[in-house]
């Protein structure tokens, strides 16, 4: 694990500004964030810096959050990074989905912050 000043790196991948503002602001008191807005984006950015674990979008244009997953575990540098989805999409088969592709958890948005800094830390030990 990577720790700058003592706080872990997370990557929040999400094309909505929204969110991105959202997690960053909830994430910033507890852990050194990088955002990114595509899925592309990411995988560059996983590539040039360490990154702790990654909360990670589906529904993006261009690559999707399944893509991005299937390459980051493809990946030797990225495959054992922790990968949480964080979606709009509910459906049982979306959540095996991402799970099959090797993510860790996958989250529902709207999130609850409890539920999120839980799971968050549950996946940095």
């Amino acid at each position: 694990m990577n720790i700058k000043n003592g706080r872990p790196t997370i990557l929040i991948v999400d094309d909505t500004p929204d969110n991105i503002t959202l997690l960053s602001n909830l994430l910033k008191d507890k852990y050194n964030t990088k955002v990114a807005t595509s899925g592309a984006t990411a995988l560059q950015i996983v590539a040039g810096a360490q990154v702790d674990l990654i909360l990670l979008d589906i529904m993006m244009p261009d690559m999707d959050g399944y893509e991005t997953c299937r390459r980051l575990k493809a990946d030797p540098h990225s495959s054992a990074i922790p990968v949480l989805f964080l979606t709009a999409k509910s459906q049982p088969e979306d959540e095996a989905t991402g799970l099959s592709l090797g993510a860790v958890d996958f989250l529902r948005k709207p999130v609850n912050p409890d539920v999120l800094f839980a799971r968050v830390a549950l996946h940095l030990r």
